[in-house]
């Protein structure tokens, strides 16, 4: 098992899964362009041996696909799988009654999730500054350098420890805006984090809130910082199951501190100070923006002797988190189901950013003896959805149960969409979510960490033949093409956004006066429409990260009957960009010229 990123890289090299750049490089987009290059080839890790302005080479690319993370941990997610499986599996659970030694290797596994207290550490073989550390800067309106691959330690206020840990991946700002050059630092997290609780509890306490942030060490801490486990479960925990070695842990006066890591930074976040951070180009494909947000006071910052400092670049999806979100499903696909009763699939869709659209299957068990084609326990399923963890923050969610035909499976957009499509009945299955939460980083509402959400639900017997084409009585109240998108879903050019009041008066327009033709279900409007039928992806990026459900959706003859919205087909998705939206990332064509020389000596 690899104990640190040095480790990591000389065993990457070794199976042929590593490029090494030696020239210097600009840590200033450079290398950030590098990477996204090299993750859309299809390559491997990138070693970058001398990085401008620090003394630390540095890597990326390290998690580039399912089978290269797999490799990493040389079969251990084989042997984390089977232990969930018992959870979802309950054919399993009686089979061990009767044979319950079969399972004992398998509880062997267990002594690995003990964290383990050690004397000396590696990480605090020497010492640095923040100045001193990778100034990664990867899109060209970003507002300072970030650490991009952190694991953000915190422990709660009356029972500290790591047993009594959170471990998160939440984006670090080293330079820029207002921070005290080597003392401060910048910490953003996310609504519905397991730091936002520990940060909660030192705050009414009145006690220092002590955070630590390692960088490399075992690759088992990077993906455990972004397991989405339950509450109450420390990723430290899951680290040594992962590793098949248990989590070394040392401490630093009150800090405990991750004893294999490659860099570690110790600080304390301040009650209730905040300071700007931002804006960042982030994983949805836009900026999120600057914000007052906590940040660090810097108390120590420690390294190995060894150190390599391995960072990620985000941007519009697929990048390298990917592969995080599909090893991770790998692992749990069984599990989630298998605590709602009536599921089957559910897929937090990446080409849409993952928290702006779900896609769900399940199985209406109610009323066996009533076939009407009406959703009854889909609706439990559903409200089970949106309250369980971070799957709370989602935007969009679809449903499907049987009908006529078994539903699709999640992972096969244009078939789920035909099918719900097919069977949506406007004037009943959506369901809105008014004035509540939703994801940080997601500006489709006006308010940060509010907006809508949209439960579609479709079963039953197909209620509509969808158009392979664009009805030829196909006709707008406004100017502009429309391009099929797939079957039922035409995307229109409607010019650019202007005012909330002038989109209203635009879309109730279209409500009274679009004739779509017989098959047509969906309605996009943008002024993009050719792209975004170009591809399925780009129809759920542009749709679903552009739009607020209960302010973007209009519908053919609208009603409100008992305080529920209906219409009749196409259901109408404003997905133009508005003024209050964060802009969207774009390379510098001279940064990405000199990326491609770089490139082109090492990788073809």
């Amino acid at each position: 098992m690899y104990t640190s990123t040095k480790e990591l890289v000389e065993g990457l090299d070794r199976e042929g899964r590593l490029i090494r750049i030696k020239e210097e490089v600009d840590p200033n987009l450079e290398m950030a362009y590098i990477q996204r290059r090299v993750y859309e080839r299809g390559g491997g890790a990138v070693l970058f041996e001398k990085v401008k302005g620090t003394p630390f080479a540095c890597v990326s690319n390290l998690f580039a696909s399912v089978e290269q993370t797999e490799s990493i941990f040389q079969g251990r997610c084989a042997t984390v799988k089977e232990l969930l499986s018992y959870k979802a599996d309950k054919e399993k659970v009686n089979a061990l009654k009767k044979r319950p030694w079969k399972v004992f290797p398998l509880l062997k596994e267990l002594i690995h999730t003990l964290p383990k207290k050690v004397k000396s550490a590696p990480v605090m073989e020497c010492e640095t500054k923040i100045s001193d550390l990778p100034k990664i800067v990867c899109w060209e309106k970003d507002g300072g350098s970030f650490v991009t691959l952190p694991q953000v330690y915190s422990e709660e206020v009356e029972k500290p420890g790591p047993m009594n840990s959170n471990l998160g991946m939440y984006r670090i700002q080293l330079t820029g805006n207002d921070y005290k050059k080597d003392e401060e630092i910048g910490l953003h997290y996310q609504i519905h984090r397991g730091i936002g609780v520990h940060h909660e509890a030192h705050r009414k306490a009145k006690k220092p809130f002590r955070v630590a942030i390692f960088v490399g060490g075992p690759p088992s801490m990077t993906f455990s910082a972004v397991m989405p486990l339950p509450e109450g479960l420390p990723e430290v925990v899951f680290s040594g199951l992962l590793q098949g070695r248990r989590w070394r842990y040392s401490k630093y006066k009150d800090w405990t501190v991750a004893a294999e890591a490659d860099f570690c930074i110790l600080g304390t976040v301040d009650e209730d100070d905040l300071k700007p951070e931002g804006p960042f180009g982030d994983h949805l494909g836009y900026y999120s923006l600057t914000h007052n947000l906590p940040y660090m006071k810097i108390e120590k910052v420690f390294h190995r002797k060894d150190a390599i400092w391995p960072f990620t670049v985000v941007g519009r999806p697929p990048q390298e988190d990917t592969s995080f979100g599909d090893v991770i499903h790998h692992l749990t696909g069984e599990v989630l189901p298998s605590e709602l009763p009536g599921l089957r699939e559910l897929n937090a869709v990446d080409e849409a950013g993952v928290h702006p659209l779900l896609l769900a299957t399940a199985e209406d068990r109610y009323l066996p003896y009533c076939d009407d084609g009406e959703p009854y326990e889909l609706h439990t399923i559903a409200h089970a959805i949106l309250g369980k963890g971070q799957l709370s923050l989602a935007k969009y969610l679809f449903l499907l149960g049987d009908g006529d035909e078994v539903a699709p499976h999640v992972h096969n957009y244009e078939k789920f969409f035909k099918y719900a499509l097919e069977r949506l009945d406007f004037s009943r299955d959506l369901h809105f979510h008014t004035c509540t939460t939703m994801d940080t980083l997601d500006y489709s509402s006006t308010e940060l960490n509010k907006g809508s959400k949209l439960v579609a639900i479709a079963c039953g017997n197909r209620k509509r033949t969808l158009s392979t084409t664009i009805p030829s009585d196909f006709k707008s109240p406004f100017e502009g093409q429309a391009h099929l998108v797939m079957d039922g879903v035409v995307a229109l050019d409607i010019g650019k956004w202007q005012s909330r009041e002038q989109a209203r008066e635009e879309g109730e327009r279209l409500s009274r006066e679009l004739i779509a033709g017989e098959g047509i279900a969906m309605v996009i409007l943008t002024e993009e429409a050719e792209f975004c039928a170009e591809s399925i992806s780009n129809f759920l990026w542009l749709t679903f990260t552009r739009s607020d459900p209960a302010a973007d959706i209009y519908g053919l003859n609208s009603d409100v009957v008992d305080k529920h919205w209906a219409c009749e087909a196409p259901m109408i998705i404003d997905a133009r960009i508005k003024r209050h939206h964060a802009p969207v990332l774009e390379e510098d064509p001279d940064v990405a010229k000199r990326a491609d020389e770089i490139l082109g000596k090492y990788f073809k």
